[in-house]
């Protein structure tokens, strides 16, 4: 043993010596372009520095970190951004169609379920911000270290397809919106040229740290509100019809497709996995429960201020198209590219055109989008890959895997309003069926104790069909003897992620009866969906969420629906 360390440490004295006689050749720094960053460390939402600090640490208080402070209205402010950038994805350009339509052809009656879609929206934003909290790692981080390596691509696969279908509708909106206020002299493709220069932008204002950027995004969201405000108030809607409404639960067969896309555009895959990263840009200690509490109390206020805002906003664009349009010959119409022409028609012009107040808010719309989903975009792909490239070069990418796409669709679909309509639908679908592959690891991870600790909200027994053990005693006897607090949420969030999953599989289910044709076509659609229901019961069946009667059944639906 004695030998063989004198040996090593001969080993090591020649090895200085030649390196202080052959000192190492060093490149030169100015003749090579950095792509990667230097540091060595994992991937990271936002650097130390780039934090912004919360509490002013008292003499009192420094060594007691076990249960939040008193709430303080300072602190709050300190809290607020990351939700109201959250909830810009219940603002895009798809949202804002998806609003004006079923005003236009549901009228009044969907707004009750607009109220409790964005309720069901809250819930999942709630817990992508309480695993970012309490973990302190983003949704994508946490995939890449909890899944095998061709689970963790193909999630990566499937949420980069969902962010390029995203960037695709508000991309467009912006294209549109710039159209409309240039009067039609700047035609599609110009507006999507000037949409992506949004991302230098995005690099300028992030150089400036994360206030100013959410700063930014905070006047975009009132200039929505402020556009969107002043056509409520042009157009005068009910107020007893608009409370009727609001309160009433009614649905119709005549409005099913549109009460089916209210629901399916609350929830955006890429926006799960935003808000979690979103969340550590404030200084939060994960091992300190005082301080992770606080921040997950703070964190729902905010995120429930934020949506209370953006829920006004899509009411007042819904009212504004039921009162003016519900019952009408062009109700069923009427879409983002021809809404202004529609509005200037039926309300005039006035001191400020409808025409052009329209155009603003959806300029604001798409642009604040746009720019979330390039922020969306580096987060899912630095986390999934564990890539530390260089900001600006990241961007460039992210904004690239939109883009080029973007460019082709308005080349190919600006020939006409019909065929602008039937993208929409296509793009629709498409993130659609990404919605389970972000719903399903946030719910097992967040339900996870060796992820989560403490803050898990429970194993998940499964109130759901399929969710439930095939004997129901044991179950009853958990249920007498309940921690009701803890398991009342996890309950209340698979039902939730169930039901969005189950109403955009109708979408998705409505969308292929009527589009696909051809024996070759639907033989390929069956292929897929066989392997798409088999990679969710995967993810499902991984943790432990389905008992093994209810795995083996729908293994054998997925082996008969491959069979036919």
């Amino acid at each position: 043993m004695m030998m063989e360390l004198t040996s090593e440490l001969n080993e090591e004295d020649k090895s200085s010596e030649s390196n202080r006689l052959l000192p190492p050749i060093q490149s030169n720094p100015k003749k090579s372009i950095e792509l990667f960053e230097q540091d060595d460390s994992l991937e990271v939402a936002y650097e130390s520095s780039d934090k912004i600090s919360i509490e002013d640490i008292d003499v009192e208080s420094a060594n007691d970190y076990t249960i939040p402070g008193p709430f303080s209205w300072k602190k709050l402010w300190r809290f607020t951004g990351p939700g109201f950038l959250m909830s810009i994805a219940f603002l895009d350009p798809g949202n804002l169609e998806g609003d004006l339509q079923a005003g236009a052809i549901a009228g009044y009656s969907l707004l009750w379920l607009l109220l409790w879609a964005t309720v069901m929206g809250l819930l999942i934003q709630l817990l992508s911000a309480r695993i970012g909290v309490a973990t302190g790692k983003h949704l994508a981080e946490l995939c890449r270290e909890e899944y095998p390596n061709w689970a963790r691509y193909l999630l990566w696969i499937m949420a980069e397809i969902a962010l390029i279908g995203a960037d695709i509708q508000e991309v467009i909106g912006s294209a549109i919106a710039i159209q409309i206020l240039s009067r039609g002299v700047l035609p599609l493709w110009v507006g999507v040229i000037i949409t992506a220069s949004d991302c230098f932008m995005f690099l300028f204002l992030e150089n400036y740290g994360v206030r100013k950027l959410e700063a930014v995004f905070a006047v975009l969201i009132g200039t929505m509100a402020l556009s969107f405000a002043w056509m409520f108030a042009d157009a005068k809607p009910s107020g007893k019809e608009l409370l009727v409404g609001v309160l009433v639960p009614k649905l119709s067969s005549k409005t099913i497709r549109q009460a089916v896309g209210v629901v399916g555009c609350v929830i955006m895959p890429h926006n799960v996995f935003l808000h979690s990263a979103l969340v550590q840009s404030r200084k939060i200690d994960p091992n300190k429960k005082g301080q992770v509490q606080e921040a997950l109390n703070y964190y729902s206020i905010e995120s429930t201020l934020a949506l209370l805002v953006s829920f006004m906003i899509n009411l007042f664009l819904t009212t504004v198209f039921a009162k003016g349009f519900y019952g009408t010959e062009q109700a069923s119409s009427i879409g983002l590219v021809n809404a202004g022409q529609y509005l200037e028609a039926k309300y005039g012009g006035g001191l400020l055109p409808i025409l052009y107040i329209w155009g603003i808010g959806l300029l604001s719309a798409g642009q604040s989008s746009t720019i979330t989903g390039t922020y969306a975009g580096q987060f899912i792909m630095g986390g999934f890959l564990d890539l530390r490239l260089k900001k600006w070069l990241r961007s460039l990418i992210t904004r690239s895997f939109a883009i080029v796409p973007t460019m082709i669709v308005a080349i190919i679909f600006n020939t006409s309003e019909a065929t602008l309509d039937v993208l929409n639908e296509w793009l629709n679908v498409l993130q659609s069926i990404q919605i389970p592959f972000a719903l399903i690891p946030l719910l097992t991870l967040v339900a996870k104790e060796e992820v989560m600790a403490s803050f898990k909200i429970g194993p998940v027994l499964q109130t759901l069909l399929g969710l439930t053990p095939v004997d129901s005693r044991p179950l009853l006897a958990d249920l007498r003897h309940a921690d009701w607090p803890t398991q009342a949420p996890r309950r209340i969030s698979w039902t939730v992620a169930a039901l969005v999953i189950v109403i955009n599989g109708y979408l998705l289910l409505d969308f292929v009866m009527s589009e696909v044709n051809g024996l070759l076509f639907g033989s390929l659609v069956c292929i897929g969906t066989a392997a798409y229901v088999a990679f969710i019961i995967y993810l499902i069946a991984r943790e432990g969420v389905l008992s093994p009667t209810w795995t083996r059944l729908l293994s054998a639906k997925s082996s008969a629906i491959l069979g036919n």
